[in-house]
């Protein structure tokens, strides 16, 4: 082996053992998403024992991260509506043996959650496929604690892009004008705490808080 090539078999060996077990089956191309999350934890304030949902949780990816930064003594709930994505995620959670993760089946109008179960929800690239946004929304709302968080991660529609099938017309195109869901869920009850134009690439975050209700 020469020179070049034994220094690089030393600095790939020396990058991998920087790597837990975990990280790696993450994936260490997790970089993105990681960030994603450490910036929603930081922005809604989470800490060892925060309840945090994923609502529309697909592959599960942002799930095993929020299980990883919230501990054991937190719980992070995975919801799905596609029958297949949601047995994949109970075969992941179980492989895994990721104790504080419950899978959820939810609807096109209902999240399934409990009520006032989380400090946090967070819908990431999922707003603009809800078919039933009023009702969606009254279900967000409910299982949201008093102070508790929402968190919307998605992005305006790009010109001449397609609706996505079933959802309101007023969307645009494939996405949604941040106006648009701003107006939504204030009108559910929510009020808008902080907003981040430049999330990454041509996303865009927007804080929501649910205020007590004065007595």
């Amino acid at each position: 082996m020469n020179r070049k090539n034994s220094w690089w078999a030393v600095a790939t060996t020396a990058f991998i053992l920087l790597w837990s077990p975990r990280d790696l089956a993450f994936g260490i191309n997790g970089g993105r998403e990681r960030q994603e999350i450490a910036r929603l934890a930081e922005l809604t304030h989470w800490k060892a024992g925060t309840i945090v949902a994923d609502v529309g949780a697909g592959d599960g990816t942002y799930s095993f991260m929020t299980a990883q930064k919230v501990g054991p003594a937190g719980r992070v709930y995975a919801t799905e509506i596609d029958t297949e994505k949601l047995q994949q995620l109970r075969t992941e959670v179980t492989k895994r043996k990721l104790d504080n993760i419950i899978v959820v089946g939810g609807t096109a109008d209902d999240t399934r959650l409990p009520s006032s179960c989380c400090d946090t929800i967070f819908l990431r690239h999922v707003y603009h496929h809800l078919t039933e946004p009023q009702e969606f929304n009254k279900s967000l709302v409910r299982s949201l604690k008093s102070g508790a968080y929402l968190a919307i991660i998605d992005f305006p529609p790009s010109p001449n892009s397609s609706l996505v099938e079933g959802v309101p017309k007023n969307r645009g195109g494939h996405g949604i004008p941040e106006k648009v869901m701003e107006d939504e869920l204030t009108t559910a009850g929510l009020q808008v705490e902080k907003v981040i134009d430049d999330w990454s690439a041509q996303d865009y975050c927007v804080i929501f808080v649910k205020r007590s209700t004065p007595e």
